[in-house]
């Protein structure tokens, strides 16, 4: 399984360092120049108050789809060789590729620092992943209706505390219909996941609720460290 996920991530890797690079490379100054060459208005500066909101909000998004895309990952990396599953597990791993790429571009667009722990996210994502795989595919499916509740559930807290945000900064409207979207894929899936026996995994109760419970303390320590 070790060998596995390293094989897997050694071929992202370059393609994250770029990604990064160029997120961190772009500033205030130059994104206002950039605007005002095209007649565009410069944008709103955060105020204090938005940037203790935001900033954590949008570490723990990036986290949280980091754990995600490599969460299906590791289930294709076992259950790839399903001819039914595997359709199903790459449109949802795609789906989180686009939210991870979003996200990625949003910390630096926003200079917002990263979660120190992504190393740990990745393995634990493709650990969760692979061994609930290993499980068979319906205790995969039970995991992808665990996770994906507690980011449906997360997503909603924040859009509530977006739509006071943005009385006071329109601009942020952008963001609150970007989560918005997210979420709704997010649920997707985890319906996607119930139709296909996630319920019938073996000690479903149980092991959703680990997973969950899994979920909501990587979720509190992404937020801060």
């Amino acid at each position: 399984m070790l060998r596995a996920f390293c094989r897997l991530r050694s071929g992202l890797t370059t393609c994250n360092n770029k990604t990064s690079h160029r997120a961190f490379s772009t500033t205030i100054t130059n994104f206002s120049e950039q605007q005002q060459q095209h007649g565009e208005k410069p944008k709103q500066m955060l105020t204090e108050n938005e940037r203790q909101i935001l900033d954590p909000m949008i570490r723990v998004d990036q986290s949280g789809e980091v754990g995600a895309y490599y969460i299906y990952m590791g289930q294709i990396a076992v259950l790839g060789r399903d001819k039914k599953l595997r359709p199903i597990l790459q449109e949802m791993w795609d789906q989180e590729k686009h939210h991870l790429e979003t996200f990625d571009k949003l910390v630096g667009d926003m200079r917002v620092r990263p979660s120190l722990l992504r190393p740990l996210w990745e393995v634990a994502g493709f650990a969760v992943g692979a061994g609930t795989a290993l499980m068979g595919k319906e205790a995969a499916m039970a995991c992808t209706e665990a996770v994906e509740t507690v980011i449906g559930n997360h997503y909603d807290d924040q859009l509530r505390s977006l739509v006071q945000l943005t009385e006071k900064n329109p601009e942020l409207k952008d963001l609150g219909k970007t989560i918005a979207q997210f979420r709704d894929e997010e649920l997707e899936h985890h319906d996607i996941a119930v139709e296909h026996d996630a319920r019938q995994a073996p000690f479903h109760s149980a092991l959703k609720a680990v997973i969950m419970q899994g979920c909501k303390t990587a979720i509190w320590v992404a937020e801060r460290v």
